[in-house]
């Protein structure tokens, strides 16, 4: 099948989108995405193509400066907080006029949209076409944090919007048990396929030492993800604390890093040498929001893909699933003394864990994920097949 898939992101550096796109077309398919902004030297790889569509605003002209990472005095502050719901809207609101644009031209037979930013340029393309939409939620939607003033009346469009365009997908693809659950609950949805953000099973991966030797945390650097803990953690512990990943300015022009070393966003080779240097991995998560209890953080399945076991925050999905694996240790939100006591933990029974994070790789690996997805598309290939007398 011809598989056209929307996503309001870069593409470049979105490893669930580029994953999913790679295991598609290796099961024989053809797959182009269209995102928001894409590098003009990305290169996604065979089989695949990719097309842009800018970020402008009623706000901001595309490519124009950002306020985000600068330190504002109080009332641009106030301004931005004021503005910010109405900037995005409009931002991604030309985003997905943009892809319908883009795709009306171009030949599909599937419409996968990524996330709900893009659900009703997906929508709107599947019914003139009608062809299937697969509607891929990477959240939560209704639950995520809110950086802006509260928008009740645009948070109940929202929702009403996502529950009229998703009950007219052909499939519903999302990333955990948690979040499957509350679409179920929040919109009746009862056939919800979960396709988590897993890492590929390596053959090998470099060899975990026999003792840690430091603590790396690996994802965004921002708000709520209990960065303030770990800062505070890091006075009681011996082992030094590494940060990596790319940063909200903005939010770090106030972080206090105690003890812990902040870098920026490094290659996932670079990333992935430095966590198995260190030996442990630190997988945060804040209970402020409720998405924040359904997620299962990439960070978590990339520190299994290393063999490497974690210290995590005992909050929803997450602390179910190192609970059921017995993947490390876990300590409760908020809370640097116990966070403490977990890599103390975590440093004394390392070999256990080690071995623990070994046995549970064939499970929580890439493979396990990618067969679903692809099950997803041989019931809409079947599906199509019947529709024109094949089946």
């Amino acid at each position: 099948m011809k598989i056209l898939m929307l996503v309001a992101t870069s593409v470049a550096t979105d490893t669930r989108v580029l994953r999913e796109a790679r295991t598609l077309v290796d099961a024989g398919h053809t797959v182009h995405i269209i995102g928001r902004s894409v590098p003009a030297d990305f290169v996604p790889g065979d089989g695949i193509t990719v097309s842009s569509v800018g970020t402008s605003s009623v706000f901001r002209s595309e490519g124009g400066p950002s306020l985000a990472g600068r330190k504002l005095p109080p009332h641009l502050r106030f301004a931005r907080w004021l503005l910010l719901p109405e900037h995005r809207r409009s931002s991604f609101g030309r985003w997905a006029a943009g892809a319908v644009k883009d795709a009306q031209a171009r030949e599909f037979d599937v419409v996968h949209a990524h996330d709900f930013t893009a659900l009703a340029a997906g929508d709107q393309l599947a019914r003139e076409r009608k062809v299937p939409l697969v509607y891929d939620s990477h959240e939560l939607w209704t639950g995520l944090p809110r950086e802006f003033r509260p928008t009740p009346l645009a948070d109940a469009r929202e929702k009403r919007v996502e529950a009229e365009c998703g009950g007219r997908a052909s499939a519903i693809i999302t990333v955990g048990d948690g979040v499957a659950d509350a679409l179920k609950g929040v919109h009746g949805w009862d056939d919800v396929t979960v396709v988590r953000n897993t890492f590929p099973l390596r053959d090998s991966h470099p060899a975990v030492p026999e003792q840690p030797t430091g603590l790396v945390y690996a994802g965004r650097i921002a708000a709520y993800r209990e960065l303030e803990t770990i800062a505070a953690a890091s006075r009681h512990v011996d082992l030094p604390i590494t940060l990596c990943g790319p940063a909200d300015q903005t939010w770090l022009t106030s972080f206090d890093p105690g003890r812990v070393t902040v870098l920026g966003a490094l290659p996932l080779e670079e990333a992935s040498a430095l966590m198995s240097a260190a030996g442990l991995c630190l997988v945060t998560h804040s209970d402020k929001w409720t998405n924040h209890c359904l997620a299962l953080p990439n960070k978590l399945f990339h520190a299994i893909s290393l063999g490497l076991p974690v210290v995590a925050t005992d909050v929803g999905e997450l602390g179910k699933v190192v609970r059921q694996h017995q993947l490390g240790t876990l300590y409760a939100p908020g809370d640097a003394a116990d966070l403490a006591r977990a890599i103390r933990e975590a440093v004394a029974d390392f070999p256990r864990y080690v071995c623990n994070v070994e046995a549970a790789r064939p499970a929580l690996c890439w493979d396990a994920d990618a067969a679903r997805l692809r099950a997803v598309y041989e019931k809409l290939g079947s599906a199509q097949a019947d529709d024109r007398g094949e089946g």
